[in-house]
């Protein structure tokens, strides 16, 4: 397919955010001993080759246009009602995970800011050694007001600043910006009118900072009927040009983290599912 060099290149049609038979199994991110092809690492978990320009830990971005993340179900949540860190399986396209992350919180804040609370999203390679950090601070919601617009910052490795993420306005429209270390924006990202999935699934596109046709998208699947209501355990994909910048790709993982929290976790979700258990 066409990289970032030909932003005015479509999303291929056959591209299938689930697990695909025709993508080389990774090869050079960390596994531990023993994990072999459940994590898709070496067997000795050799470490990934050092690349220039590459924050440690992200070599294998750069081979990869597919991105699954899948948001783990939390059984003491589903039973309790009381909301607990999220936590993310990070995979290629064959169902290989390649990074986990884990959301760093408190227990005032997870069940009284609800999905506006600020937070620590901590992602580590299969070595356990933490690669990206995601930092978003606490931003009220009010679609008539510009102010208070949601921000994500991310770092790799934790401590050197990549990217930020910033809501932009708009009445109706789902709209951010991707943008570098420097927060000039490199690229924007506009979801439906209504971002939600009522028994479907809502696409994000993705477009170049002066262009307007996609080129990649950010999917939240449509889980079922009794998944959506009865967990917060969400299903993302991501496209993106496969020789896009890695340290954007490394953001994008970021932005769909916080997608997840701005248009799929409602307030209050977890006390209506103890009601229905």
């Amino acid at each position: 397919m066409a990289g970032y060099g030909d932003p005015n290149q479509d999303p291929p049609p056959d591209f299938n955010m689930g697990y695909s038979p025709n993508q080389p199994a990774v090869m050079y991110q960390p596994g531990p001993v023993g994990s072999g092809q459940e994590y898709g690492g070496p067997p000795a978990g050799a470490p990934a080759v050092a690349l220039d320009g590459v924050p440690p830990g992200l070599e294998y971005l750069t081979q990869i246009d597919q991105i699954l993340i899948h948001q783990k179900v939390e059984l003491l949540e589903v039973l309790t009602g009381f909301e607990t860190n999220n936590e993310y399986d990070i995979k290629n396209s064959l169902g290989q995970k390649i990074y986990k992350a884990k959301e760093k919180n408190d227990v005032w804040s997870l069940n009284c800011c609800g999905p506006l609370r600020s937070f620590e999203v901590d992602i580590t390679d299969n070595m356990d050694r933490e690669v990206i950090r995601l930092i978003r601070p606490y931003r009220c919601v009010c679609c008539c007001c510009p102010c208070c617009l949601q921000e994500l910052e991310v770092q790799a490795p934790p401590g050197t600043t990549i990217g930020y993420v910033r809501q932009t306005w708009h009445p109706f429209l789902p709209r951010l910006e991707i943008q570098g270390p420097n927060k000039y924006t490199v690229l924007k990202l506009e979801g439906p009118c209504f971002a939600c999935n009522y028994y479907g699934d809502v696409n994000f596109e993705l477009k170049g900072k002066y262009v307007d046709e996609p080129i990649g998208r950010i999917t939240k699947q449509w889980g079922g009927y009794w998944k959506e209501v009865l967990t917060d355990a969400d299903n993302f994909g991501i496209q993106f040009p496969l020789d896009l910048d890695v340290k954007m790709k490394a953001v994008l993982m970021g932005v769909c983290i916080l997608i997840d929290f701005m248009y799929f976790e409602k307030p209050g979700d977890a006390n209506k599912r103890r009601r229905m258990v």
